[in-house]
């Protein structure tokens, strides 16, 4: 039996008892989402103590900073992927839409400081991201901005203003819309499970 056979092996021994145990459950049902549940996340994040007030899967070498104004949907977890730097503030929230996508390396900044005063936060803040997006590696949202469903922001984007309508392709710096996409060719995929972070709703 091949290396790669054996692992497969496995993997399908390892989630078949996942699926049995209760408090493994969750493994199971996320596998292969954007929210995917692990017992490595499960041990740094909740036993040893990376990014522990986090209530969804994060990386240890991921920032989510003020999560109490942080809102996610059902089965997307910013920060899961390594190098994310994630921010909000009171007045200046976070909200990511259900099933969205977020690549390594990706910043969302709710707020900023102001030009005129660094030691102060600009007014001009908050960030919503909507269903189904994909945040490309190493782009960067800034406050103020909105985007609508099925945004694609591309690797190394800098979003500096909004694209409210969605159903596009982004990129650059400053990033613009490179290709509308086809409403009636776009997927709008539900998993058989859903997460909100480790609690499930369906």
């Amino acid at each position: 039996m091949g290396l790669y056979k054996l692992r497969d092996v496995i993997d399908k021994i390892y989630y078949w008892i996942c699926s049995k145990v209760r408090f493994l459950r969750a493994i199971y049902e996320t596998r292969g989402t954007g929210n995917q549940i692990t017992l490595t996340n499960i041990f740094k994040q909740k036993i040893i103590g990376y990014n522990r007030f986090v209530p969804w899967p994060v990386h240890p070498s991921s920032t989510v900073f003020g999560i109490r104004w942080i809102k996610i949907g059902v089965n997307t977890a910013p920060g899961l992927s390594f190098g994310n730097y994630i921010f909000a503030k009171e007045g200046s929230p976070v909200e990511i839409g259900d099933y969205t996508l977020v690549a390594p390396n990706v910043c969302i900044a709710g707020f900023s400081h102001d030009i005129y005063n660094i030691h102060s936060y600009s007014e001009k803040g908050g960030v919503s991201i909507g269903a189904y997006c994909w945040l490309g590696a190493n782009c960067v949202v800034l406050p103020g901005v909105i985007l609508g469903e099925h945004t694609v922001v591309a690797a190394g984007s800098v979003v500096t203003k909004s694209f409210e309508e969605g159903y596009c392709v982004i990129g650059g710096n400053p990033a613009k819309i490179l290709k509308t996409l086809d409403i009636n060719k776009v997927v709008k995929h539900k998993s058989e499970f859903e997460y909100i972070g480790y609690k499930k709703v369906r």
